[in-house]
């Protein structure tokens, strides 16, 4: 097996060749979590991996609470599909705590505070409210608390990682936030070895061929609660050594690569990069740092048969939204045909 395999698998793996699925909740639970910093890339992110959705329809899924906005697994924001949530947060919350209280000691927000605000935030959110974080950083200083932005931004992530808050509605282009138990109720209680055996499962079967250290970094698992998830589900995998490295291939999806030319325009944070520890099989080196800054800066890229072959950004002018792309050489007819097609599928997401 050659290293192209792995890039050629993976875009079959993470939906870009297409699947059976249906809505944009069934692409998220798929995927296991999908890296969200940017709102409207990552609405993108589903509408690439299933064309019949729209902008809206995104949106609608996560108006109705189907899909919820969050941080998870590493410290940054994840979409994840409502039906994980309450197991998935409570698996990553107590490592991603100990993170978020190394920040509060460096922005000087004490317990004292950081409790009495999420007292406020429980009382101004229930029964049904869904409020900006402007909003409620209003009321919190009404309340005498007197916190800056930083401020604001740590209680909200804690808030976050405690199970009281999840995004709400979106309001204009703001989001918001509303009481999470509210918003999804809990329906069982947490079994943590369970959860390690589901979070395996999402990953590799969505992202193989994939490595342990791929999988440790993807979902911030240690290496010892990794192996031990990945244990449990070895019986539906087989293992490849590709160049040193030993890659986990999911049993049904083992001989379905095709030879087909792709393109597609992948957003900002995508899953296809950002979601593995080696990203040699996808891009040049000279391109590397191109595509990802040393700060951790992922950007939206153009990939052809798995490979990574320029840029592209998002540009809105009017009531107009469309792709420019910058590609990295000469491209052939075909290619930019593909690239045409890749464009105009990003143009009628937006209609």
């Amino acid at each position: 097996m050659d290293t192209s395999f792995i890039a050629k698998l993976r875009l079959s793996n993470q939906l870009l060749m297409g699947s059976d699925l249906k809505t944009s909740q069934e692409v998220v639970s798929w995927m296991g979590a999908v890296q969200a910093q940017d709102f409207n890339m990552t609405k993108w992110a589903l509408g690439v991996r299933l064309p019949a959705l729209t902008n809206k329809s995104v949106e609608d899924a996560i108006n109705k609470g189907l899909i919820v906005r969050t941080h998870i697994l590493r410290p940054t924001w994840h979409l994840v599909a409502a039906t994980d949530i309450h197991w998935m947060l409570a698996l990553s919350a107590p490592r991603l705590k100990s993170v978020w209280k190394s920040y509060n000691t460096m922005v000087g927000l004490t317990d004292s505070v950081r409790e009495k605000a999420q007292d406020i935030i429980k009382q101004t959110l229930e029964f049904g409210k869904h409020l900006t974080r402007a909003q409620i950083s209003d009321v919190l200083n009404e309340k005498g608390l007197n916190l800056d932005s930083h401020h604001i931004n740590h209680i909200m992530f804690g808030a976050e990682l405690d199970g009281i808050v999840c995004n709400g509605e979106i309001k204009g282009n703001k989001q918001s936030y509303c009481l999470l138990e509210e918003r999804i109720p809990k329906t069982e209680v947490f079994d943590k070895d369970r959860a390690l055996e589901k979070l395996a499962r999402k990953y590799f079967m969505s992202h193989a061929p994939a490595t342990l250290q791929d999988f440790v970094w993807w979902s911030g698992l240690t290496i010892s609660d990794a192996r031990k998830a990945m244990d449990m589900i070895k019986s539906d995998f087989v293992v490849e050594r590709i160049d040193s490295l030993e890659y986990w291939i999911n049993n049904s999806f083992k001989e379905q690569v095709t030879n087909n030319e792709s393109v597609f325009l992948l957003p900002a944070w995508d899953e296809f990069v950002v979601s593995y520890k080696n990203r040699e099989h996808i891009i040049l080196d000279e391109h590397y740092s191109k595509v990802i800054s040393k700060n951790g800066i992922f950007k939206p890229v153009v990939v052809k048969d798995g490979q990574i072959i320029g840029m592209w950004k998002r540009v809105k002018k009017k009531d107009k939204v469309f792709a420019e792309t910058e590609l990295f050489g000469e491209v052939d007819g075909t290619t930019r045909e593909l690239i045409k097609k890749a464009s105009d599928s990003f143009d009628l997401f937006h209609v």
